[in-house]
């Protein structure tokens, strides 16, 4: 066996990847620091990281708010069939979107379950102000691939924000598989 560029055991011969491809889902309202994990996940496990502002913003897409949430559907349907094939093909995939919804999260839980990956829920809930003093630099500097978001989108986020319960995370796997080293 050889490493493969993913870190996983590749069966030489075959070309085949040999472990279960893990979907990382990122959880959060605006500001909580999901894009930043998500590229450490992206290097960390050689994962795809489909982040969804990216997109927008590559494909030229300037609006705010509502209207931009009408082409993020398009966006994540996408995505979203990209990350099931990607993980198909036994590598892993890091959604980096808000999934602030039970409902959403169940639907990409099960999704990628469906073709035998491992599922993890990273869920990051920092404090108000921390949220406040982030968003507050992303505005004034606007990196690439990001839109502005402000007080009333985060108030709106925090109305809809379900967050997920201790019977909710436990339907989900953990980090690192149990019995194994974490990675890299």
């Amino acid at each position: 066996m050889t490493r493969s560029s993913f870190g996983r055991p590749r069966d030489a011969l075959a070309g085949r990847v040999t472990e279960v491809a893990t979907l990382f889902l990122t959880c959060g309202v605006q500001g909580a620091g999901k894009t930043t994990l998500a590229r450490r996940l992206e290097q960390r496990y050689g994962a795809l990281r489909l982040t969804a502002d990216e997109w927008l913003h590559d494909l030229g897409y300037s609006a705010t708010g509502a209207a931009l949430d009408a082409y993020r559907d398009g966006v994540e349907r996408v995505q979203w069939r990209t990350a099931r094939r990607v993980l198909e093909l036994g590598c892993d995939v890091v959604l980096d979107w808000g999934l602030w919804a039970r409902e959403e999260r169940d639907h990409y839980r099960l999704g990628a379950r469906a073709v035998g990956a491992r599922v993890v829920l990273c869920v990051l809930d920092p404090p108000e102000e921390e949220i406040r003093r982030r968003l507050s630099r992303r505005n004034a500097e606007l990196p690439p691939g990001t839109f502005g978001i402000f007080d009333a989108e985060l108030a709106a986020a925090r109305r809809f924000y379900q967050h997920p319960t201790p019977e909710e995370l436990a339907l989900f796997d953990p980090l690192e598989p149990a019995g194994e080293p974490p990675a890299g």
